[in-house]
């Protein structure tokens, strides 16, 4: 397939984060969110545009959020009830509560569990879609814990299993991260698939080529036209595709479907309806289940000795000497972390399309718009994203 000519890349304005904050945080509470799940679900979406993660940013505030209050698939007053109650493990009905801030939520659950256990897990079922899961993980972090958090897409299907004809499960994202000392945080956050339905979108909204192992054709071959995905030309594959590891991707999608959605009785992808379908996406991410896990390894040996062990094992990781022609080394998080650190000093990156789209959200209920600082900042959402490689939601 012929891939899409390349555009020219869009110049950006930065936009002072507390401004952005400040906006979301409003346009959240226009459409019923008490005001601290407001901040949170703000805090949450504007971590994607902040960390360069854009897929998962401020564009889906339109695509995604709105239409998903709008339409009572999420309820902004929802008050999530606990169903079990362990001690160490709590089970959770969210009453599909915005997941922008019952990820979050879950996770201060589970770490005030495992200040007293060790250990806390809160299984979450009647979720909706989370944004970026290592927003979330790396809450704990502060508190000296590991986090981890996974949530399936409910009852979306978008990816096929390895040598099926029909889609079976979602992105299935997870995220794992831990304190690294004095340094920033460990944050893994990946989708299964070898991309979140995000980063092809946002290429093609850019009118740009993917790279092979993206997508693929009903006969196997590679597709680099990312509009070929809506169209319903190209299927989106496993991570590891294109290497024969595949399975690997899917054992993972399925291994977050057991932990997110079988564990809550959360809805599930691979349900008997889901083989009527043609091998394209089929249902609706409601009835997301999420698995958020906290970790205390001050519980199990000095904590003082784990940070400074921490702290060895990541700054040994940055001092490994790169290959010739390669940049630095480092690890998940900390290109996002000095990206957010960086956004947050001297404003948040926003395209033009987007601020256009911020700013008819504010004409429609009659909000203050953010405004952007004087001067463009070159680089686009897709590049940003491609260049940190360590993330992918859904």
């Amino acid at each position: 397939m012929t891939p899409v000519a390349s555009a020219p890349a869009p110049t950006t304005a930065r936009v002072p984060y507390p401004d952005l904050i400040r906006f979301t945080t409003e346009v959240f509470t226009a459409h019923g969110l008490p005001a601290d799940r407001a901040l949170a679900s703000a805090e949450a979406l504007c971590h994607g545009d902040a960390a360069g993660l854009t897929s998962h940013g401020l564009t889906n505030l339109s695509r995604l959020y709105l239409p998903l209050l709008a339409e009572g698939r999420a309820d902004p007053a929802a008050e999530p009830r606990v169903l079990a109650d362990r001690g160490a493990a709590v089970l959770v009905d969210a009453g599909r509560a915005l997941g922008l801030w019952q990820a979050g939520a879950a996770m201060d659950l589970a770490a005030e569990r495992a200040e007293r256990y060790g250990v806390g897990l809160v299984s979450v079922g009647r979720a909706t879609h989370v944004g970026c899961a290592g927003h979330h993980a790396a809450r704990v972090c502060d508190r000296g814990m590991i986090g981890l958090l996974a949530t399936n897409c409910g009852r979306q299907r978008i990816a096929r299993p390895p040598g099926g004809a029909v889609a079976l499960l979602g992105t299935n994202p997870w995220s794992v991260a831990a304190p690294a000392g004095e340094l920033p945080p460990y944050v893994l956050d990946m989708s299964t698939t070898a991309v979140p339905t995000g980063r092809v979108r946002a290429a093609a909204r850019a009118g740009e080529p993917i790279p092979p192992g993206w997508l693929a054709d009903e006969a196997g071959r590679p597709v680099t036209d990312p509009a070929a995905f809506d169209r319903g030309d190209a299927h989106l594959l496993w991570l590891g595709a294109g290497s024969g590891g595949e399975h690997k991707g899917f054992g993972l999608g399925l291994m977050v479907e057991v932990l997110a959605a079988l564990l809550p009785g959360a809805g599930l992808g691979p349900e008997p309806e889901a083989l009527d379908g043609d091998g394209g996406p089929t249902g609706r991410d409601d009835d997301i289940g999420l698995f958020a896990l906290a970790i205390a390894p001050a519980a199990l040996r000095d904590g003082t000795q784990a940070g400074l062990d921490a702290h060895t094992l990541f700054s040994t990781v940055l001092a490994c000497p790169p290959a010739d022609g390669a940049g630095p080394v480092a690890y998940p998080g900390w290109h996002e972390a000095r990206r957010t650190a960086e956004a947050h000093r001297d404003g948040v990156p926003l395209s033009p399309a987007l601020l256009g789209e911020l700013t008819g959200i504010a004409d429609r209920f009659g909000l203050r718009p953010v405004t952007a600082a004087a001067g463009p900042d070159a680089g686009t959402g897709l590049d940003a994203a491609a260049g940190l490689g360590t993330r992918t939601g859904r």
